[in-house]
């Protein structure tokens, strides 16, 4: 099929400006009127949402490891439907992916995917002509995957980017562009990476503005256009949520999603999908929202932060009893990470759901990196032996780390998660296009609460919160 011009925002390491240089490229092609698809390669949820922001439309994300290779294209040609152009913001270095696999799930695997051109942003302090010998080794280090054009960033002066541009020259790499160390934007961050744009709209809004006017004068945006416009057609048809689910199901259960400052991350196709599967999806908000909506007949939270807004979670007490109501009665709850904080019994020491007999609390230890899990029990999301894959993300620990019935098997890293009567709840952040039949067993299981009250794959009877 066809598909629209794209280029690949990529660099040798994290930390050179591919979301300040993505960002802005996004804000800068759309000021100018073009129909902007944005996308970020890997699982990454904040930086999507200032790709939205500037692109006006979803941003999306596209991680072989999380989906499979084979629905890179298809999920991309979904995603593009009706652009001008497309940017693809890689992740980490170029070359890097999936530990231990090669390339695999790397910027450079997507970009050959896509058959998309290469431009690499390079943080240019404290080099000159050895910027030729870095540019020159990531051009050639996979034949298939070459360096279209170069930006540089941080660079100091009129002598330093002349001493750069005659170093690129000898190796006939284009420059397309010089962002100057005083150029920098404030982009506020905490402790898994920026401030998601749920938490400082307006602020993100003038960032995003700034980051498209720096962008705009400071890069050849025809340049860019011009590599972007070089890639091919794709063979793959777009992505189809309804043939991935196998159409509605009778009946239409109504699936609160939570959202809002404290639970912003989530996959754009974890909502198409249900939809798909026949739910209407509603968005609560547990930081405004004081009641579920109206004949809720199950309830999806993802991941964010509330560990930022423990107080203020705590604080909205008929909410959490709504929670609490909903899980006894046997309508079906599925938690990643933020969402399995919210149903323990604390957070901090602040009182959350109470529907897991866990307790939560923050440690400055990291826990990152992709996993392939397997499904320990009969759950409303998976049946026992279903192997998914997903990543975690987080500083905080839940105490115990596994119920009676655990959610997910690890493999040498033992067992994790809570299944609990119709609860399926765990640190594993899961991509539902890639496992599509999770999104239909839970609407299935909706139906089935909606009809009976109990879910036919809830768990043993359990007290909530014991």
């Amino acid at each position: 099929m066809s598909a629209p011009p794209r280029v690949v925002i990529a660099a040798p390491a994290s930390g050179h400006g591919k979301t300040t240089v993505a960002t802005g490229l996004i804000a800068a092609f759309t000021r100018r009127g073009d129909a902007v698809s944005a996308h970020k390669v890997g699982p990454d949820y904040i930086d999507p949402g200032y790709h939205a922001l500037a692109a006006g439309r979803v941003g999306r994300n596209l991680d072989p490891f999380l989906v499979g290779e084979e629905r890179i294209g298809p999920l991309f040609a979904h995603g593009a439907r009706g652009a001008d152009l497309a940017v693809i913001e890689g992740v980490m270095g170029l070359f890097d992916g999936a530990a231990g696999r090669g390339g695999y799930a790397s910027t450079a695997h997507v970009a050959r995917l896509l058959g998309a051109p290469v431009v690499l942003v390079v943080d240019a302090r404290a080099q000159s002509r050895s910027v030729a010998a870095l540019v020159r080794g990531f051009d050639t280090f996979e034949p298939a995957v070459g360096v279209a054009g170069v930006i540089l960033n941080r660079v100091g002066s009129d002598r330093h980017e002349s001493m750069l541009r005659e170093a690129l020259d000898e190796i006939g790499m284009p420059v397309l562009g010089v962002l100057r160390r005083h150029d920098s934007i404030a982009k506020p961050a905490r402790h898994l990476g920026l401030v998601p744009v749920a938490e400082r709209h307006a602020d993100a809004v003038r960032t995003v503005e700034a980051l498209g006017e720096l962008i705009a004068r400071s890069v050849d945006l025809a340049a860019v256009r011009r590599i972007a416009a070089g890639a091919g057609a794709l063979p793959d048809a777009p992505w189809d949520a309804g043939e991935e689910v196998g159409g509605p199901v009778a009946g239409r259960p109504r699936i609160a999603l939570a959202g809002g400052s404290a639970f912003s991350f989530a996959y754009a196709e974890t909502a198409e999908l249900l939809s798909a599967a026949g739910a209407e999806v509603v968005t609560v908000d547990p930081l405004r929202d004081e009641r579920l909506p109206e004949e809720t007949s199950g309830l999806v939270v993802g991941g964010g932060f509330p560990e930022v807004y423990a107080a203020e979670l705590a604080a909205n007490a008929t909410l959490r009893a709504d929670v609490v109501a909903l899980a006894g009665r046997g309508g079906p709850i599925a938690a990643e990470c933020a969402g399995l904080l919210y149903l323990a019994r604390s957070l901090d020491g602040a009182p959350m759901c109470g529907v897991l007999a866990a307790d939560a609390r923050m440690t400055e230890r990291l826990t990152l990196g992709y996993r392939e899990a397997t499904a320990a029990h009969d759950s409303v999301l998976a049946a026992i032996g279903r192997v998914v894959r997903g990543h975690e993300f987080h500083r905080t620990t839940l105490t115990p780390r596994a119920g009676g019935r655990p959610a997910w098997s690890l493999g040498e890293t033992g067992f994790e998660g809570h299944v609990v009567g119709s609860v399926h709840a765990s640190y594993l952040h899961t991509h539902w296009a890639g496992a599509p039949d999770l999104a239909r067993r839970f609407v299935d299981a909706c139906v089935a609460a909606a009809g009976t009250g109990v879910s036919p794959a809830a768990g043993e009877g359990v007290t909530l919160g014991a």
